[in-house]
């Protein structure tokens, strides 16, 4: 089984280099999209040998780079994509339990959740972020018919093959809540499993308004309910185009 961990990454000077070093004790097929990083973490990128590498020219958005992600996995004829964040909060010692819930061949995503009863809570969140992530993942649940536990985090991996069923358009931060639709809709099987939570910066912010917890809920509900409205039955293939940010160096 071929399997991508994809790492989006945004001025993680302080975390990338000790999170790649853990990364690559799991697998050598890694790639690394740097959204335009403005703290010399794309010089730290720039010395690592081995890794596959998208840079954007400037900050996309945290959708943007997964799509991107998805995008290099189809291209690459890889079989699952890990995706996991950089800043020391998704443990690469879990990689290894994705990959064997992967293998179970009973699903097609499989979703870290910090707060399913076996989860080890090594922080507390803050507590607008569980507040709201708490609203959000009942609502998923009750309009979707889902059973999940955890609507955001990103630490996940997805079966590669089936990544052409959703339309993924959703450049920021609220991009879970269009592919929950899109991948309920599509008829994907999903999973969870146990990830520790960890915040190691519980002052850590979104940027720009995001920061308002109101408006953050407003904003996800809003993309949420473009999600549900939208046609799916007209949704069309293939990942691989030119999105002006180039594919990765696979």
């Amino acid at each position: 089984m071929k399997v991508l961990v994809a790492i989006p990454v945004y001025n993680e000077a302080a975390h990338v280099e000790a999170v790649m070093e853990k990364v690559r004790r799991y697998t050598s097929d890694i790639l690394v999209v740097d959204d335009g990083s403005t703290d010399g973490t794309a010089d730290l990128l720039s010395r690592m040998d081995g890794l596959k590498l998208i840079q954007h020219p400037q900050n996309l958005g945290y959708g943007r780079a997964l799509i991107n992600a998805f995008n290099c996995a189809m291209c690459a004829g890889m079989d699952w994509i890990i995706t996991m964040d950089c800043d020391g909060q998704h443990e690469p010692e879990v990689i290894p339990e994705f990959i064997a819930a992967a293998t179970a061949d009973d699903c097609d995503i499989v979703s870290g959740s910090r707060y399913l009863p076996e989860a080890m809570a090594t922080d507390s969140p803050p507590k607008d972020r569980r507040e709201i992530n708490y609203e959000i993942t009942n609502l998923l649940n009750h309009e979707l018919g889902l059973e999940i536990t955890d609507a955001f985090c990103g630490f996940k991996a997805y079966r590669v093959c089936k990544l052409h069923r959703l339309n993924i358009t959703e450049t920021g931060y609220a991009m879970p809540l269009q592919l929950w639709v899109h991948a309920v809709r599509q008829g994907l099987r999903i999973r969870e499993i146990p990830v520790r939570l960890i915040y190691n910066d519980p002052n850590r912010t979104f940027g720009g308004p995001l920061d308002d917890a109101d408006y953050r809920k407003r904003h996800y509900m809003k993309v949420f309910g473009n999600a549900m409205a939208e046609d799916l039955g007209e949704m069309v293939g293939c990942y691989c185009r030119s999105v002006g940010d180039s594919c990765c160096r696979c």
